[in-house]
């Protein structure tokens, strides 16, 4: 299965710049239209709950995995998903219902999860120009993933995409 992380970064390695901050106060009109595309293309989304209130809703033509200790807490909401399993039995039951991909959307803690047990095969990072002087940094305690640059392009005037697979 592919598993692609997918995070917008400020110049120096935040995706935010605290924890009630969505990415949408921040990122350009580009980098959403390729979130939007992409994650359709993949069909599954994979958040945190943080990340997911930051949204609050259900989004047109996907799936949303959220990640949290507590699922039955969580109102029902049709095309979202609650969750306490690990990464490894979400995609194994993801996998067993057809899908092929998906997106890992955030936040921290649930990309560091998914570095950690290796589970990710992509990488794609829109860098845009923004320096926050403090923030959260995109993942932490993993071990080292070596990663093969793909593709570089620029999205609009100001925001660079970059597109690696782990080796």
């Amino acid at each position: 299965m592919k598993v692609e992380l997918i995070a917008a970064m400020s110049l120096n390695g935040k995706i935010a710049a605290s924890s009630d901050q969505s990415s949408l106060e921040w990122t350009s009109k580009e980098d959403t239209k390729f979130f939007v595309e992409k994650t359709k293309e993949c069909r599954v989304m994979i958040m945190g709950r943080k990340t997911f209130d930051t949204i609050g809703r259900a989004l047109k033509d996907r799936l949303i995995v959220v990640m949290t200790c507590d699922p039955e807490k969580h109102a029902l909401i049709e095309g979202v998903e609650y969750t306490c399993e690990t990464p490894h039995q979400i995609l194994k039951d993801l996998e067993s219902r057809g899908y092929a991909s998906v997106a890992i959307a955030g936040g921290a803690g649930v990309y560091s999860m998914f570095l950690k047990e290796k589970l990710v095969t992509d990488v794609f990072l829109s860098i845009e120009p923004i320096l926050f002087g403090n923030g959260i940094s995109l993942a932490e305690s993993f071990e080292d993933v070596k990663l093969k640059l793909v593709e570089s392009k620029q999205l609009g005037e100001q925001t660079v995409l970059l597109h690696y697979e782990v080796v």
